[in-house]
């Protein structure tokens, strides 16, 4: 079956979780590091998005303004669920990110976390519509969406929109078989469709990279010069019809050990496969909260709690079973004015945006809970 990105090296440098500097502000100057080590090593496909804050401008100074436009790939996402009232709006969030990222042009556009609760609103705008005739001034190489729901709602949306050439879609060996994720069964009704995948969250925000020890013994007997975030890297990237796997990657040593794992890829074999298949057997015997750090909810929690951050700290607590470290997590979460999980008024307004349909209400109690706040 056919795919796009035959040009394309499978790895592709996800902008969403740049280096910061102590102000909170994106660390150009280590962003153009990371990025002409990523065009070095011949990779070329860059991921941003408007929702992104500071990521497309940071794209702009990094990479758009220092390399020849047609020597790299770029995508980014049109959010028409975030402050649109009208069409207009949305459209206005094109004009933005031509003018923030300085491209010219989007090799890659998709509309963004499509899912039955945002749909209506790219449906209402008629950005479908929008995106198409940006395809066909030439604006747009090729048009898509990010997905975040069910195996039935994409065939749904896919048997609407025929036209769409590719979907990026959260894989991991983790949610390969996650009930509330579907990897598998959402991958595998894309490539029914014929559609291209980019990969997503191929280590889960971080989570693939350093997993609890009984995961790691596994992946260190099998290969003890190889890192975690290898294996997770080299599951996603086994699998055909593939544009990119995206890496979201902020520090020069994510970027060194990813270009490592990748360069010269060619596959997993049968043996490594079966690790895999271990790690996951063992990894689905732990129950952990399925976030994966967008903070999505953070943008309309009226009460402005550090929702990601107390879930990842809750995790910690799962996986490590260490309070005093755990502890400090939460509260190094709440810095900046955040507040702890038993702030929350069971407004809901966090669950009407999560791509991962967590009851984050409930699991906000069970941060409460399990530190006794």
């Amino acid at each position: 079956m056919s795919y796009l990105g035959e040009d394309i090296k499978n790895l592709g440098f996800g902008l969403m979780r740049l280096p910061r500097l102590e102000d909170g502000t994106i660390d150009i100057e280590q962003t153009k590091t990371m990025v002409d080590m990523f065009m070095e090593a011949g990779f070329t496909y860059f991921d941003t998005a408007w929702a992104y804050g500071g990521s497309e401008a940071a794209c702009k100074a990094a990479l758009v303004d220092r390399y020849p436009r047609e020597s790299f790939k770029l995508a980014t996402k049109n959010a028409a669920w975030i402050d649109c009232k009208t069409r207009e709006d949305a459209i206005a969030q094109f004009e933005t990110s031509l003018k923030q990222t300085g491209a010219g042009y989007f090799d890659f556009y998709l509309l963004h976390n499509i899912a039955p609760e945002r749909k209506k609103f790219f449906d209402e705008f008629r950005m479908w519509d929008f995106i198409k005739e940006k395809k066909e001034e030439g604006l747009i190489k090729h048009i898509g969406f990010s997905f975040h729901s069910t195996p039935e709602f994409l065939d749904e949306v896919l048997n609407e929109h025929p036209e769409i050439e590719f979907v990026q879609l959260q894989i991991n060996y983790k949610d390969w078989e996650e009930p509330t994720v579907q990897s598998r069964a959402c991958y595998e009704m894309a490539r029914k469709h014929g559609k291209s995948v980019v990969i997503m969250e191929p280590v889960k925000g971080g989570l693939l990279a350093n997993p609890p020890q009984q995961i790691k013994d596994i992946f260190t007997q099998a290969e003890p010069e190889s890192s975690c975030a290898s294996w997770a890297l080299r599951f996603a990237a086994d699998l055909d019809g593939l544009i990119a796997v995206l890496s979201g990657m902020s520090s020069i040593e994510q970027m060194r050990d990813n270009l490592s794992t990748m360069k010269d890829f060619k596959g997993l074999t049968d043996e490594q496969r079966a690790v895999v298949a271990k790690a996951q057997k063992a990894f689905a015997e732990i129950p952990l909260i399925q976030c994966t750090a967008c903070d999505y909810c953070a943008k309309v929690c009226p009460m402005n709690i550090a929702i990601s951050g107390s879930f990842a700290a809750d995790n910690f607590l799962t996986l490590y079973g260490d309070m005093k470290q755990a502890r400090r997590r939460l509260d190094g979460a709440k810095e900046d004015g955040k507040e702890y999980s038993t702030s929350c008024i069971k407004c809901g307004s966090c669950e009407s945006v999560c791509p991962q349909h967590l009851p984050i209400r409930d699991l906000l109690e069970k941060v409460s809970a399990d530190f006794s706040l």
